[in-house]
């Protein structure tokens, strides 16, 4: 049986903490999509972890961790992973596996990525320049890499050739990348590589017999998902339920829980609308007490009032069977919080989270102020510990998504958690 991580604003959630905790009792942690533009921060004996493609998995001794088809692989980026990991004296021998049908993201798609950027001047997406949309773009077109290409080497040298060519054509001098240098550098990658790739198809179905306890992490989150986000301000990748999948091969009546992480306030990283975005002392005093900062790009994260319109959109979408409400403790401070209730648009309301930028754009955001609790919660572990207007702020999420609030994160170490 299968426990579901997944995002349910616009990522940096918090979603490594609990996959680090349930990945003490899984057996098989995985990644569905997404590449090295996610970013998961794990505190485990006093030191901090940063993951970017590996599974948080990887902390807990005994848990194996698989990198799941639906993924983009840059290379260099997972050997350093692990090099970092086992610097520290994490043991990765045996316990990581990558599928081979993952698609490799070259430094090709890096360039080709932030050239894209610049040409869209302000209009720009805001990615994390890691060449994932690139990456994805050239697996839909059916020019992409994967990685069983690697280890034949004459058709994966003609096939980055001829990939370069192709964008070489389309950016001219602009684009500053030699193939034969990246070609050089897969052939020290082709033997250290190979020890991890598996046929993911037989791995999975094998563990969904023989009920292996697993444990998906989602990367990103909903409001990025391709389809379902605030596209075109989104990552590349189905982020969603759906994304598991078509990235694992999972068999969905083989679900035990599907819990969705939210925030206690919403922060996004990058462009794009942000209906409850505070560009004032409250988002100022979010960002600084809450020392948001991305995992990956290290940019201010933009901050603003939990906004229930898209959790409960998100909802919609991912069915959750709970959630985890994180950094509670942040919001320790606030004389009041408040949350993001209802959208209006020309002084009509809007039935859930629209599509339309233009809308979205000129929304009016109608907010349910509640008192706060002036007290800190930080390292609480049980519900009955917590101020009443703590408890009366996760109740009216509760009631306002309905989904329960399972598990609540007062403070960064894995231990500063409430489990109701």
């Amino acid at each position: 049986m299968a426990t579901i991580v997944l995002g349910a604003q616009w990522g940096d959630e918090g979603k490594g903490k609990i996959v680090d905790i349930l990945s003490e009792s899984a057996q098989l942690c995985c990644r569905a999509q997404g590449g090295h533009n996610a970013g998961h921060t794990i505190v485990k004996n006093g030191i901090t972890f940063d993951v970017h493609i590996l599974p948080s998995g990887v902390l807990t001794d005994g848990c194996v961790n698989l990198i799941g088809t639906g993924c983009v692989i840059y290379v260099p980026g997972f050997f350093k992973e692990i090099e970092t990991l086992e610097k520290h004296g994490i043991n990765t021998h045996d316990r990581i596996l990558l599928s081979d049908r993952c698609h490799v993201d070259l430094d090709l798609h890096t360039k080709v990525d932030g050239l894209r950027e610049v040409e869209l001047g302000k209009g720009l997406i805001g990615t994390t320049g890691k060449g994932i949309g690139p990456t994805y773009s050239t697996k839909a077109t059916r020019s992409g890499i994967r990685i069983a290409d690697v280890f034949h080497k004459e058709s994966f040298d003609d096939k980055v050739r001829q990939l370069a060519h192709g964008f070489q054509k389309r950016w001219g001098d602009l684009l500053k990348y030699d193939p034969e240098e990246e070609l050089k550098r897969f052939d020290e990658y082709r033997e250290r590589l190979q020890p991890f790739v598996v046929d993911q198809v037989p791995l999975v179905e094998s563990a969904v017999k023989g009920n292996v306890r697993m444990l998906v992490e989602g990367a990103n989150a909903l409001m990025l998902d391709i389809d379902n986000g605030t596209y075109p301000f989104v990552t590349s990748s189905n982020t969603g339920l759906g994304g598991v999948f078509t990235g694992l091969h999972l068999n969905p009546r083989k679900i035990k829980e599907t819990i969705g992480i939210v925030k206690a306030y919403t922060t996004r990283v990058g462009s794009g609308p942000f209906p409850s975005e505070q560009l004032n002392e409250f988002g100022e005093k979010l960002q600084s007490v809450g020392k948001e900062f991305g995992v990956t790009t290290g940019r201010k994260r933009r901050c603003g009032w939990l906004d229930l319109v898209v959790v409960k959109f998100s909802h919609s979408i991912n069915w959750y069977d709970s959630i985890n409400l994180t950094k509670l403790d942040i919001l320790d401070d606030f004389d009041e919080v408040k949350v993001a209730t209802k959208y209006s648009h020309n002084g009509q309301a809007l039935p859930s989270f629209p599509a339309d930028l233009a809308v979205l754009d000129n929304v009016e955001v109608e907010y349910k102020t509640l008192p706060g609790w002036k007290s800190s919660t930080v390292g609480l572990t049980k519900y009955e510990q917590l101020p009443e207007n703590a408890r009366k702020y996760i109740e009216y999420i509760e009631e306002f998504i309905g989904v329960r609030v399972k598990y609540i994160g007062t403070g960064p170490g894995r231990e500063s958690m409430i489990v109701r």
